[in-house]
């Protein structure tokens, strides 16, 4: 007899004796241990029932962050490539392309915390300490300017941050609202007691070419309004206005700038980095920092048309620099903050060429 004969052979033999077993059980593994289970059957509801013992601040959380999550998700959470953006999106959820982030969209930040233990790191999910999902959830607000960064984020504050889109959800209850109504038998013949027609379409080709005449035999034009850019005045004409030096609201600019020194250096030894060096950025033109040759299309664009960095023009583009320059390289979504960018600006006036 063959190989594999011997082989067939055995295997029915093995399938006769084992199939009895198999119909009752599969026989395969053990019953799992209770620890073993409770390892992985947990979660955290919207009310905070499930949330562990723990806490955590934006400041550790930056350093796990960047270790663990910036990889995919950038130094300020603000998304590489294809990866999700984290934070942004304030006030876009109203547009045809909303930017839907843990900040703009999640109603609730026990989602947040419920998946960032369960499911991250990417590749290594569970492995953080609940301190640690404490301190990276922390971080998180924090880039989307919603907690300071000395916050103390726990089982015992977590439901004291309200998301901005708390109420952006209604309770689908369809179910009990609309169900009803189209589960009844429908009505096949003599449903009303008389039909009539109350309307007539005047014209059969409702979208017509823009050129083609209509049917009363005036032409459709379409109306088409042009828009003038406003073209940016010469620098040198322009007298950039620094205001007094304010070293108290300096103080706390500083702070702000450390969202900023990820990718910009400012004061002495400064040195170009992904972003350019701010030394002296206030009042100077745009896009003119020896050895940068980073600079944008619309940047360099915007600094040969003489854009200068009036303390206006800074605020505007800090607040929001894909707004204000679109195609810009600078990836950071914005301070939404008004004293932040008061702030950050009169940091910046502290250094001078």
């Amino acid at each position: 007899m063959s190989k594999y004969l011997k082989f067939t052979a055995l295997s029915f033999v093995i399938a006769a004796i084992a199939g009895p077993v198999w119909a009752d059980k599969f026989g395969l593994g053990r019953p799992a241990l209770e620890e073993e289970i409770s390892a992985w059957n947990w979660d955290v509801s919207p009310n905070g029932a499930g949330l562990p013992v723990g806490s955590g601040d934006a400041i550790d959380g930056e350093e796990i962050f960047a270790e663990q999550c910036a990889a995919c998700h950038g130094d300020f959470a603000e998304g590489i490539d294809n990866w999700p953006k984290l934070a942004g999106g304030m006030d876009t959820l109203d547009r045809e392309d909303p930017l839907k982030t843990v900040g703009s969209y999640w109603p609730h930040l026990t989602t947040a915390f419920d998946y960032v233990k369960r499911s991250m790191p990417f590749g290594s999910a569970g492995t953080l300490s609940d301190d640690d999902v404490y301190a990276t959830v922390a971080y998180i607000l924090y880039s989307n300017d919603l907690i300071e960064d000395d916050f103390v984020l726990s089982n015992e504050t977590l439901l004291d941050i309200e998301m901005p889109n708390s109420d952006g959800f209604i309770i689908d209850d369809r179910a009990q609202a609309e169900y009803p109504i189209w589960t009844v038998e429908p009505c096949m013949a003599n449903c009303k007691d008389s039909v009539k027609i109350t309307m007539r379409a005047t014209i059969l080709d409702v979208t017509p070419d823009q050129n083609v005449a209509s049917s009363n035999g005036t032409d459709v034009v379409a109306a088409s309004a042009e828009s003038e850019a406003a073209s940016a005045e010469d620098a040198d004409s322009e007298e950039a206005s620094v205001a007094a030096y304010d070293p108290v609201l300096a103080e706390a600019g500083e702070k702000v700038f450390g969202k900023c020194k990820a990718c910009h250096q400012v004061g002495e030894g400064a040195k170009n980095r992904s972003g350019p060096i701010l030394t002296g950025i206030v009042g100077n033109p745009a896009g003119a920092v020896d050895g940068f040759k980073k600079y944008s299309r619309p940047m360099a664009a915007a600094a040969d048309a003489g854009l200068v960095w009036t303390e206006e023009e800074l605020a505007a583009f800090i607040a929001d620099p894909r707004g204000y320059m679109k195609g810009t390289k600078m990836s950071f979504r914005g301070l939404s903050s008004d004293d932040d960018r008061l702030a950050l600006i009169e940091y910046l006036k502290s250094f001078e060429d």
